[in-house]
């Protein structure tokens, strides 16, 4: 295969060496990917991200020295305009809005890389936001919950089905 003139430049961070690998085998197959970078830990993914200035950023939450939310703060709070793309096993909603509102345009569950990652890629890289159903339907179970006011709480009934 012969590779685009301008292919999509992807930096790779996780801590897991075997899941670099395996992403890196599918992106090498595409002709308009190239990855350019990889990181270990999240401090690295953020020097190889100034260094490299990648076209999407392939990011884990969980990462040593400095988590994903961190380093998605951080890149985009120097280059608003980086694309990245969450990379996680993690489906609950409080993970996802706190990467969603740090910068990232997509939420893709490592279970699903093989199906759905070069997709996402190319979707992010044209300016769209990706979200797997399963984690959206989690988002609108919980979006219409809401915390009760100090007053509502003290005058809510003892047996209402609330934690204290």
């Amino acid at each position: 295969m012969q590779s685009s003139p301008n292919p999509i430049r992807i930096l790779l961070a996780d801590d897991h060496p075997l899941l670099r690998d395996g992403v890196s085998g599918l992106v090498a197959d595409q002709p308009d990917m190239k990855l350019v970078a990889e990181a270990a830990n999240g401090r690295e993914a953020i020097d190889q991200f100034r260094k490299y200035r990648p076209d999407i950023t392939l990011l884990d939450l969980q990462m040593p020295e400095i988590s994903g939310i961190d380093a998605i703060l951080a890149i985009r709070s120097n280059y608003p305009d980086a694309r990245i793309i969450v990379l996680t096993t993690y489906t609950g909603d409080a993970q996802v809005l706190r990467a969603l509102k740090a910068g990232a345009h997509a939420y893709l569950l490592k279970s699903a890389l093989r199906r759905e990652l070069l997709e996402t890629i190319r979707a992010v890289h044209a300016g769209h936001r990706r979200i797997p159903p399963e984690v959206a339907t989690q988002l609108a179970e919980h979006a219409a919950d809401e915390q009760l006011t100090s007053r509502e709480n003290r005058s809510a009934p003892a047996n209402c089905g609330r934690e204290r």
